[in-house]
C-alpha cells in the first residue's frame, strides 16, 4: 500500500537568489553568474529588488479563456496504472454480464492492482496457496497481522482477480461468469468507480475522463430494485435531480426463462452526475457493455432458426455436436455455440444477462488502453469568473478563507489526492494561453495603447519575458519566427491543485516563469544530471504506461510523487514561488508542480551560449525518439555563423565550436552517401520550405544542411543518418539536396574563428600595455582606445578587461587630482585638497601606473613649494610669540598651496586663539554695546573648541562666571514675570538696579523694565482719574482694570478699582431687573433713555397715531387691498375677533400674541352684579409691547435706585438717563396733580364717586362688603406732600398680565358673571367738556410715553373712560382671552401641584441644607466686596410680582446723601442743572424710608 499523505516529506529547498540593482541590470549575465550553483538543483528562484514591480498590463475585461480539465488521481503515474487495471478487470466482468464490486478490507478499499502484483511477485496463486503464504501477502499490503486477513485476501483474489489473470495468460478457456450473484456475500464490496469521489469540484462540466467515453447512461432502477436495496429505498434517488452514486445496481431480469431466448442483455452503467452549485460532482467511469445490444427481435429470429440449412450451424465449438439444444449457449459477440457442460469449468445452468465466449473475452481484454491526455473544458471564463470559482472551491474544500490555508497543508493534500484511487477531485487549469492573442502581463512596446513613462521602463526591461528571448546574448533572437511558448510567452491562470506534470522544455532550453499575482506556485525540480535516472525510475515503476506511450514524459500529463523518486535515488528540490518572483529551469532539468490557489503566471523559453551543446544533444535524443523538432538546430547555427560580427563574443566562441562539430559530421555523412553511389546533387533553400516538407520520414528531424530524396518518390526525404530508409529505388534515382557546399562551410567557420579569436589579439595588446613588456608606457589615449575596441566589438567582461578599466579609472583619478591641485593654486582655494602624505603617494602612484602622464611634472613642482613653506612655518613657530600679522600671512600662503601641511594646523591654532581673545575683550569692554546671552554662550562654545593656553583658559573662566551670574538674574526676572504672586514695583526696581552693572543684554530684565514702566504709567493714570474734578466713567475704569490685570506687577490701586467696577455692575444689574421684562430684547439704556427730545417724541407719537388711525380696523367686514394694514408682532395681519388696538400708538395686534390686561386684577371677598357695573374701573387699558418696553416700576422704586447711584464714585450712562427720566416723570406728576385738583375735574370725580355709591347701594342687604376703591383715587383728600396711594386692583409692575398662579379658583365664575353683565353696561356716565377732555387726553398720552408707573395716570384713565361709552368689543375680546388663559392655567396648575407633591417629600431637609451651603459660599466669595460696600449699598427686595424693588438704607445715610449732593454739585454740575427738582425728592424719599 502507498504511504499516506501525512507521510509526505517535502524535498529540500532550491537555491534562492536576490540580485542587487547593479546585477539586475544584466539578466542573462546574472543567470550565467549563478548557473554553476543553480544548475546543480535544476531550478532556482530569483527575487527581484523590492522596487521592481511591473504593472499588470492584461486587459482584464477582454481576457477570456477556456481551461483544461485535470482529474488529480489520473495525473499520478502509479495511480493511473491502478485505475487502468481497474478498468480492464471491470471490463472483463462487465462483458460477461456482471458488475465489478471492489471489496473493503480493514475499512479501506482493497487495492486490486497491488494485490495482483504482489501475488505475481510471490510466485503466483498456486505457489502461494501451496506454501500458505497469504499472510505474507497481507503483510506486504501493510495490513495488520493477526486478523486472518490473508484468507480474506485469498477469497477476494479467487473471486475477482484469478479468473481475469487466467484469461490474460490463456491458461483457461472460460471462467465463472457469476461471481457476484450472491447478495449476502457482496455486502462488504463496493462497486467499481464509486470510491468516495464526492469531493468539491470547481466548475460545471460533464465527465471528461477517458473512461467516460465507453459508458452509457444507467437504466432507471425498478421498484423491485428499490425494495431489495436499502440504500435506494432510503434515499429514493430515482426521479429528477442529482443521484447518489456508488450503489452498484444491476438491472434484474424480470423473466425467469432462459436468457438467450427471451430477454435483451442489460447494460450495467453508473450515472454521471453534476452538482447543482456549479461544482462538478465525482464522476464515475462507465463502460459500454455490449457493442451490439441484443433486442427481442433478434432473439426471436434465432429462436425460429429451425430449418435444416441452419441446423449444422448450431453445434458446440468444443465437442462439435448439436444435440441437447436446451443446454447450448450462444455468444453475444461472435455467435459461437457452447454446451454448458463442455465449458471449463462446466456451468450448472444457463446464465442470465450478456454472455460471451472465452475467445471474445480474451480479444476484448487484450485491447491496449487509450492514450491519456487533457481535455478542454466547455465553459469559457474571464479572470473574474475564474477567480470566483477558484476561491470558492478552495474555501469550501478547506473550510477556511483561501489565504489562511498553509502551503504545507495544501501540498500534503495534493499528493494525497493524486495518489488516491478512492477520491476523484477535478480541477481546471488555464495553461498555455498564447500571450500574442490574449496580451502579455508585462507592458509591450508595440501594443496599441499608449504607455506611461513607468510602463515604458518595464516594457524595455530585460526581465520582461517578451524581451528576454530576443536579447543580444540570447540564441533565440536569431530565429525569425515567433515560436509560441519559446519566443512568445505563454500565460497560466491557476487554481488550487491545478498542476503541471514532470517535463523538460522543448529542445532542452532554459525557461523562466514570473508570477504576476495571486497565491504561490509550488515547484519541484530535478537537475539535468539526473534526468535519465528519473526517466528510468518512472519507466521501471510504471512500465504499462510507457509501453503504450514511449514519449509519455513529453506529453506533460504524468506526475510521480517526489518522495517516490527520492526513495529511488533521484535528487529532487522544491520551492514556493510567490507573487513577484521568478523561477528559472535549466537545460534538461525535469520540473513539475502545482498551484496553491488562484494566480496568474507567465513563462517563456530562452537559450544562451552555454545551451548550444545541450541543444545538439537534444536533437540526437529527439531523433532516437522520432519526435518532431520545434526548429532546426542546424539552421540556427548556420544563420548565426553567416553574420559573425553581430554575435556576442561568448556566443561566437560557442557557435564556432558547434559549427566545427557540425561540419565534421556533415563531411562524414556526405562521404557515406558517395560510397553508396549517390552522385546527383541539387541546392535547396531549406529555410524557405515549411517544416513538414523537410522532415525526415524516419526520425522526424527537420533537415537543413542536407537531405536525401528520390526522383521516383517525391513525397518524402530522409536525413543523411537514415539514407537506407528512404525507399527501395536504385541509388541512381536518388539525389542529394544540400544547402551549402563543403567548400562554403569552412569559409563560414573561418569567419567565426576570426570573430572568436579577435579577442585573443586584443587581449595580447592589452597585456603588453598593462605589464609594459616592451618598456614603453602607453598614453592615456591609447589605453582608452583599447577599452573602446572591447566595447565596440562586444568582448566579454573578462579579468583583463576589468584590469584595463581599473587602470583607466586610476589614471583618470590621478589626472583629476592634479588638475584640481593646480587649479586650486590658481584660484587661491581656501580648503586644501590633499595632505602632504597624500601628495607624495600621488606622485608615487603616477610613477607606477602603466600610463605616460605629463602632469607628473606639475606634481613635483607643487611638492617643492610645499617643502619650502614647511621650513618657513617651522621657523616662525619656533620664535613665538610672533606677531599675529605674520602668522596670518603664513596661514594664507599655506592655504594657497592647495596642500595641507602639518605646520599649518599649528599656525591655525595660534590665529584662532588670538581672534577669540580679541572677540571676548570687545564683548566685555564697558564702552561696548552689550551682547546677548546667545553671543556669550557662542563665545564660550568657541573657546572650548580652540586649543588651550593660559590666556585662553583665564578668559574662558571669566566668561563662564559672567554667564552664570547673568543667567541667575535672568532666571529671577523670569520668575517675577511668570509667578502667580505678583511683586510690588519696589521689588522690581531693586532687581533692575542689581543688574545695571552686568555687561550682558538680558531679555527678561528688559521685559521687567518695560513692565515696570507700564505699571508706573498706569499708577499715574489712576491718580489722575481719582484726583480729577469729575467722577470717572465706567468704561475708563474697566479699561484701567484690564490693563492692570495684564501687568506682571502687584498694584495696590487695582483692587480698589475692581471694587468700584464691580459695584457699578451690581447697580446696573439691579436696575435692569427693575426695568426690563424677562427675555426682553431691549437694553437698560434703550429703555430709560429718550429716543429724542421730549417735544419731538410727542410729535412723533402723534404722527404715528394719525398713521395707525388711518389704517382700516381689523374688525371691519372688508379691507381695501391697496390701503396699508397693521402688522402684529407675529408678522401677520391682525383680523377678525380677538384683535386689540394699542391706546397709545393706535396700532392693532392679535390678542394672543401680546400681553393683555385682566378685567379683574385681584379676587374680592364678594362681587355683586351691582358693584361690577362700574365698568369704567375695569382694567381695559392696553399698551402694545412696542409702547410699553419695560416693567414700568413705580416712582418710589426709581428714587431708591437713584439714591444708590449717588453713592457710586463712577459715572454710568444708564444712571444719567435714569435721572432725566425721573425728572421728566416728576414734572408730569406735578402737572397731572394740578389738572386733577382743578374745580371742574374735582366735581367730575365727586360725581363719579356718588355714582359708584349708588351702584353699591343696589345689592341685597345681606351683602356686607362693598367695592370702595373709588374713594382711594380722590386726589383732593390727599396732601400734596404725600405719595398718591395706589388704586386697588392695579398691577404694581406696570404689566397688565398676572401670573397663572395668582388667579383665584373662582375666577371662572367671575368671568361668567362679567359676560352676563355686558348687555347692562351703559355710558357715558359723565359728560366731559372738550376743554377738560383735551388736556386730560394730552396728559394721558404723555404719561403713557413714560416708562414709569404713576397713580395719576390711572385716575385720568378712569375719568376719560367714564366720559365715553363702554368699548364692548374690547371688553368682549378681553373676556374671551382671559377665559382661554384661565383654562390653560388650571391645567398647568394641576400638573405643577402634582409635581410639587411628589418632590416635596424627597427634597425636604436636603433642599434646606443645599440652600444654606450656597448662601455661605456666596457670602464667602463676596466677603471682600461686602466689607467695603456693605454699609453703602442698599438691598433690594422683589415683590411677589417680581417688579417693585425697595431699598433699605442704613440709619446714618443722610450725611452721606448730603455729601453726595455736594459732590454732585461740584463734580457733575451739568447733571444737577438738568434735574433741578430731583434733590429735594431724593431727600424726602430718604427721610420717609428712615421713618419706615
Amino acid at each position: 500500500m502507498e504511504p499516506g499523505c501525512d507521510e509526505f516529506l517535502p524535498p529540500p529547498e532550491c537555491p534562492v537568489f536576490e540580485p542587487s540593482w547593479a546585477e539586475f541590470q544584466d539578466p542573462l549575465g546574472y543567470i550565467a553568474k549563478i548557473r554553476p550553483i543553480a544548475e546543480k538543483s535544476g531550478i532556482c528562484k530569483i527575487r527581484p529588488p523590492a522596487d521592481w514591480q511591473p504593472p499588470f498590463a492584461v486587459e482584464v475585461d477582454n481576457f477570456r479563456f477556456t481551461p483544461r480539465i485535470q482529474r488529480l488521481n489520473e495525473l499520478e503515474a502509479q495511480t493511473r496504472v491502478k485505475l487502468n487495471y481497474l478498468d480492464q478487470i471491470a471490463k472483463f466482468w462487465e462483458i460477461q454480464g456482471s458488475s465489478l464490486k471492489i471489496p473493503n478490507v480493514e475499512r479501506k478499499i482493497l487495492d486490486l492492482y497491488s494485490l495482483s502484483k504482489i501475488v505475481i511477485e510471490e510466485g503466483g496463486y498456486e505457489a502461494i496457496c501451496k506454501d500458505r503464504r497469504w499472510a505474507r501477502v497481507a503483510q506486504r499490503l501493510h495490513y495488520p497481522p493477526g486478523k486472518n486477513i490473508g484468507s480474506l485476501l485469498r477469497s477476494h483474489y479467487e473471486r475477482i482477480i484469478y479468473p481475469y489473470e487466467m484469461f490474460q495468460s490463456g491458461a483457461n478457456h472460460v471462467c465463472n461468469t457469476q461471481p457476484f450473484d450472491n447478495e449476502v456475500k457482496d455486502k462488504e464490496y463496493k462497486p467499481h468507480s464509486i470510491p468516495l469521489r464526492q469531493s468539491v469540484q470547481p466548475s460545471k462540466f460533464s465527465s471528461y475522463s477517458r473512461r467516460a467515453k465507453r459508458l452509457q447512461p444507467d437504466p432507471e432502477p425498478t421498484e423491485e430494485d428499490i425494495e431489495k436495496n436499502p440504500e435506494l429505498k432510503k434515499l429514493q434517488i430515482y426521479g429528477p435531480g442529482p443521484k447518489m452514486m456508488g450503489l452498484g445496481l444491476m438491472a434484474k431480469d424480470k423473466d425467469k426463462t432462459v436468457h438467450k431466448k427471451v430477454t435483451c442483455p442489460p447494460t450495467v452503467t453508473v450515472k454521471d452526475e453534476r452538482s447543482r452549485g456549479g461544482n462538478v460532482s465525482s464522476t464515475l467511469l462507465k463502460q459500454h457493455l455490449s457493442p451490439e445490444p441484443c433486442t427481442k427481435t433478434t432473439m426471436q429470429l434465432r429462436k425460429n432458426h429451425s430449418s435444416a440449412q441452419f441446423i449444422d450451424s448450431y453445434i458446440c465449438q468444443v465437442c462439435s455436436r448439436g444435440d441437447e439444444d436446451d443446454k447450448l449457449l450462444f455468444c453475444d459477440g461472435c455467435d459461437d455455440n457452447y454446451h454448458i457442460f463442455c465449458l471449463l469449468p462446466p456451468l450448472p445452468e444457463i446464465p442470465r444477462g450478456i454472455w460471451r465466449c472465452p475467445k471474445c473475452i480474451l480479444v476484448e481484454c487484450k485491447q491496449p488502453p487509450e492514450a491519456f491526455g487533457f481535455e478542454q473544458a466547455t465553459q469559457e471564463y474571464t479572470l473574474q469568473s475564474f477567480g470566483e470559482m477558484a476561491d470558492s472551491f478552495k474555501s469550501d474544500y478547506f473550510n477556511m478563507p483561501v489565504h489562511m490555508v498553509p502551503t504545507e497543508v495544501v501540498e500534503k493534500e495534493f499528493w494525497r489526492l493524486v495518489s488516491s484511487i478512492e477520491e476523484d477531485v477535478t480541477v481546471e487549469y488555464g495553461a498555455d494561453i498564447h500571450s500574442k492573442e490574449f496580451g502579455s502581463g508585462f507592458p509591450v512596446s508595440n501594443s496599441k495603447r499608449n504607455l506611461s513613462p513607468e510602463e515604458k521602463e518595464y516594457a524595455t526591461s530585460g526581465w520582461n519575458l517578451n524581451v528576454m528571448p530576443v536579447l543580444d546574448q540570447s540564441v533565440l533572437c536569431h530565429i525569425n519566427a515567433d515560436i509560441s511558448g519559446m519566443k512568445v510567452p505563454w500565460l497560466y491562470v491557476g487554481m488550487v491543485f491545478s498542476a503541471f506534470c514532470w517535463h523538460i522544455e522543448d529542445h532542452w532550453s532554459y525557461s523562466i516563469n514570473y508570477l504576476h499575482w495571486g497565491e504561490p506556485k509550488t515547484w519541484y525540480g530535478v537537475p539535468s544530471l539526473a534526468a535519465e535516472h528519473l526517466e528510468e525510475v518512472m519507466k521501471r515503476l510504471t512500465p504499462e504506461l510507457f509501453d503504450s506511450q514511449p514519449d509519455l514524459l513529453h506529453q506533460l500529463v504524468t506526475l510521480m510523487n517526489p518522495n517516490t523518486l527520492m526513495s529511488h535515488g533521484v535528487p529532487v528540490v522544491r520551492t514556493n514561488q510567490c507573487a513577484g518572483e521568478f523561477v528559472i529551469t535549466f537545460p534538461r532539468a525535469y520540473h513539475s508542480g502545482f498551484n496553491q490557489g488562484y494566480n496568474f503566471a507567465e513563462a517563456v523559453n530562452f537559450c544562451t551560449a552555454d545551451w548550444l551543446p545541450a541543444g545538439r544533444q537534444c536533437i540526437e535524443h529527439y531523433r532516437r525518439l522520432r519526435r518532431y523538432c520545434v526548429f532546426s538546430h542546424e539552421e540556427l547555427i548556420c544563420k548565426m555563423a553567416a553574420f559573425p560580427e553581430t554575435l556576442d563574443l561568448n556566443l561566437a566562441v560557442a557557435v564556432h565550436k558547434e559549427m566545427f562539430i557540425m561540419v565534421q559530421e556533415e563531411r562524414r555523412l556526405r562521404k557515406a552517401l558517395l560510397e553508396k553511389g549517390v552522385t546527383e546533387a541539387e541546392r535547396e533553400a531549406f529555410e524557405l520550405l515549411p517544416d513538414d516538407e523537410r522532415q525526415c520520414i524516419k526520425c522526424k528531424t527537420t533537415c537543413f544542411l542536407s537531405a536525401l530524396a528520390c526522383y521516383d518518390c517525391p513525397d518524402g526525404l530522409v536525413c543523411l543518418s537514415h539514407i537506407n530508409d528512404l525507399c527501395k529505388c536504385s541509388s541512381s534515382r536518388q539525389y542529394l539536396r544540400y544547402r551549402y557546399t563543403l567548400d562554403e562551410l569552412p569559409t563560414m567557420l573561418h569567419k567565426l574563428k576570426i570573430r572568436a579569436e579577435s579577442f585573443d589579439a586584443w587581449a595580447n595588446k592589452v597585456r603588453v600595455a598593462l605589464e609594459v613588456e616592451d618598456g614603453r608606457k602607453r598614453s592615456f589615449e591609447e589605453l582608452r582606445a583599447l577599452e573602446s575596441e572591447a566595447r565596440e566589438r562586444r568582448f566579454p567582461n573578462s579579468e583583463l578587461l576589468q584590469r584595463l578599466k581599473n587602470c583607466l579609472s586610476e589614471v583618470e583619478a590621478c589626472i583629476s587630482q592634479v588638475l584640481g591641485l593646480v587649479s586650486g593654486q590658481v584660484a587661491r582655494m581656501d580648503t586644501p585638497q590633499l595632505t602632504l602624505t597624500e601628495l607624495r603617494v600621488l606622485l608615487e602612484q603616477m610613477g607606477s601606473l602603466p600610463c605616460a602622464m605629463h602632469q607628473i611634472g606639475d606634481v613635483k613642482d607643487v611638492l617643492e613649494q610645499v617643502e619650502a613653506y614647511q621650513a618657513e612655518a617651522r621657523e616662525a613657530l619656533a620664535t613665538l610669540p610672533s606677531s599675529p600679522g605674520l602668522l596670518q600671512s603664513l596661514l594664507e600662503r599655506g592655504q594657497q598651496l592647495g596642500v595641507e601641511v602639518p605646520e599649518a594646523h599649528q599656525l591655525q591654532q595660534q590665529v584662532e586663539q588670538a581672534q577669540w581673545l580679541d572677540e571676548v575683550k570687545q564683548a566685555l569692554a564697558p564702552s561696548a554695546h552689550r551682547g546677548s546671552l546667545v553671543i556669550m554662550r557662542g563665545l564660550l562654545v568657541m573657546g572650548a573648541k580652540i586649543a588651550s593656553s593660559p590666556s585662553v583658559d583665564k578668559a574662558r573662566a571669566e566668561l563662564q562666571e559672567l554667564l552664570t551670574i547673568a543667567e541667575r538674574w535672568e532666571e529671577k526676572a523670569h520668575f517675577c514675570l511668570e509667578a502667580r504672586q505678583k511683586h510690588p514695583p519696589t521689588t522690581l526696581e531693586a532687581i533692575i538696579r542689581e543688574t545695571e552693572n552686568i555687561p550682558v543684554h538680558l531679555p527678561n530684565i528688559q521685559a521687567l523694565k518695560e513692565a515696570l514702566t507700564k505699571a508706573q504709567a498706569w499708577i499715574a493714570d489712576v491718580d489722575e482719574i481719582q484726583n480729577g474734578d469729575h467722577y470717572p466713567c465706567l468704561d475708563d475704569l474697566e479699561g484701567l482694570v484690564a490693563v492692570g490685570r495684564d501687568l506682571p506687577v502687584g498694584l495696590e490701586q487695582l483692587r480698589q478699582l475692581e471694587l468700584q467696577v464691580l459695584t457699578a455692575h451690581s447697580w446696573r444689574e439691579k436696575a435692569s431687573k427693575t426695568f426690563l421684562k424677562k427675555n426682553s430684547c431691549y437694553t437698560l439704556l434703550e429703555v430709560v433713555a429718550f429716543k429724542e427730545g421730549e417735544q419731538k417724541e410727542k410729535e412723533g407719537i402723534l404722527q404715528l397715531r394719525r398713521t395707525n388711525s388711518a389704517k382700516p380696523s381689523p374688525l371691519a367686514p372688508s379691507l381695501m387691498a391697496s390701503s396699508p394694514t397693521s402688522i402684529c408682532v407675529c408678522g401677520q395681519v391682525p383680523a377678525g375677533v380677538g384683535a386689540l388696538q394699542c391706546d397709545l400708538c393706535q396700532d392693532w395686534f392679535h390678542g394672543q400674541c401680546v400681553s393683555v390686561p385682566h378685567l379683574l386684577t385681584s379676587p374680592k371677598p364678594s362681587l355683586t352684579s351691582s358693584s361690577l357695573l362700574a365698568w369704567w374701573e375695569w382694567d381695559t387699558k392696553f399698551l402694545c409691547p412696542l409702547c410699553m418696553r419695560s416693567r414700568r416700576p413705580r416712582l418710589e422704586t426709581i428714587l431708591a435706585l437713584l439714591v444708590a447711584l449717588q453713592r457710586l464714585p463712577v459715572r454710568l450712562p444708564e444712571g444719567e438717563a435714569l435721572q432725566c427720566l425721573t425728572e421728566r416723570a416728576i414734572g408730569w406728576q406735578d402737572r397731572a396733580r394740578k389738572a386733577l385738583a382743578s374745580e371742574e375735574v374735582t366735581a367730575l370725580l365727586q360725581q363719579l364717586a356718588e355714582l359708584r355709591q349708588q351702584l353699591q347701594a343696589k345689592p341685597r342687604p345681606e351683602e356686607a362688603s362693598v367695592y370702595t376703591s373709588a374713594t382711594t383715587c380722590d386726589p383732593i383728600r390727599e396732601g400734596s406732600g404725600n405719595t398718591i396711594s395706589k388704586v386697588q386692583g392695579l398691577l404694581e409692575n406696570g404689566d397688565s398680565v398676572t401670573s397663572p398662579e395668582n388667579i383665584a379658583p373662582g375666577k371662572g365664575s367671575d368671568l361668567e358673571l362679567l359676560s352676563s353683565l355686558l348687555p347692562q353696561l351703559t355710558g357715558p356716565v359723565l359728560e366731559l367738556p372738550e376743554a377738560i377732555r383735551a388736556p386730560l387726553e394730552e396728559l394721558m398720552m404723555e404719561g403713557d410715553l413714560l416708562e414709569v408707573t404713576l397713580d395719576e395716570n390711572h385716575s385720568i384713565w378712569q375719568l376719560l373712560q367714564a366720559g365715553q361709552p363702554p368699548d364692548l368689543d374690547r371688553i368682549h375680546t378681553l373676556l374671551e382671552l382671559e377665559k382661554l388663559e384661565h383654562q390653560g392655567s388650571r391645567t398647568r396648575s394641576r400638573a405643577l401641584e402634582r409635581r410639587r407633591r411628589r418632590q416635596k417629600v424627597d427634597q425636604g431637609r436636603k433642599v434646606e441644607d443645599l440652600v444654606q451651603q450656597e448662601l455661605q459660599s456666596k457670602r464667602a466669595r463676596s466677603s471682600g466686596i461686602i466689607s467695603q460696600v456693605g454699609r453703602e449699598e442698599e438691598h433690594y427686595q422683589e415683590k411677589a410680582d417680581g417688579e417693585n424693588m425697595f431699598l433699605t438704607p442704613s440709619t446714618d445715610h443722610s450725611p452721606f446723601l448730603k455729601g453726595n449732593q455736594n459732590s454732585l454739585q461740584h463734580k457733575d454740575s451739568g447733571s444737577s442743572a438738568a434735574c433741578p427738582s430731583l434733590m429735594p425728592l431724593l431727600q424726602l424719599s430718604c427721610s420717609d424710608e428712615q421713618e419706615l
